[in-house]
């Protein structure tokens, strides 16, 4: 189908064939660099040699000026500060153009929702991210961890890190689940271990030591219930 054919071609010219040199060069002169027009050029013709059907030129076509536009917009309104999420938006809307082409084309079609088996699995990696850390945040709000201090050898941690932390060691053992290696669940217990627990000790910090094992235990072990029901 021409859609991952097209995703091929966008994940080459966007990260493979696009040197840091033009991402600097574009980002001083927005519109005015040549290299955002080399690079509209590339995905351009990136896109008709995978398609490699003359009848198929509109849908390279679209790509390369939609592929333009896109840049363009995102040259010309991102900051220092919102560089992070233009990033991610620059490539969802490509992703979009190319699965409204696809769709359009009839090669790209939501057969896919009717599958049950895959919207449970879905629906449980859905659970383990956001909703998950609401209920883990919940369920230990009897307890409040020992205020960080310098003296107890302490560091600041990065915003958010310790949310984004719980996300992924959820998905990543209940993909473990889901493809029956269990065993990586234990790699990712011990690494948690290795990691977390060593800094905890240090600190001498009971409380704080216990508010976070309960939490990595809740953490996972949601992941492998949600994993064993899915199952």
């Amino acid at each position: 189908m021409i859609f991952i054919q097209l995703i091929f071609a966008h994940l080459l010219g966007d990260f493979i064939l696009q040197p840091d040199s033009w991402v600097a060069d574009k980002e001083r002169k927005k519109v005015k660099s040549g290299y955002l027009y080399l690079h509209t050029l590339i995905h351009t013709v990136l896109s008709f040699a995978f398609l490699w059907d003359t009848e198929l030129w509109w849908v390279a076509l679209t790509v390369g000026i939609s592929h333009f536009i896109i840049d363009a917009a995102k040259l010309s309104f991102q900051t220092v500060k919102n560089r992070k999420n233009w990033f991610f938006m620059d490539q969802a809307l490509h992703v979009l153009v190319i699965a409204g082409i696809s769709f359009y084309s009839n090669e790209f079609n939501f057969e896919f929702l009717k599958d049950t088996d895959l919207l449970k699995t879905m629906a449980g990696a859905v659970f383990l991210t956001t909703p998950a850390s609401v209920f883990i945040r919940i369920l230990l709000s009897s307890w409040t961890p020992v205020p960080e201090t310098a003296g107890n050898l302490q560091t600041d941690s990065l915003s958010s890190a310790g949310k984004y932390i719980g996300i992924l060691e959820r998905l990543m053992v209940f993909t473990f689940i889901m493809v029956n290696h269990w065993e990586g669940v234990g790699f990712m217990v011990a690494a948690k271990s290795v990691f977390r627990f060593s800094d905890l000790a240090q600190a001498r910090q009971r409380k704080l030591t216990e508010y976070v094992l309960i939490g990595t235990l809740l953490s996972f072990g949601m992941a492998v219930l949600i994993g064993i029901l899915i199952k």
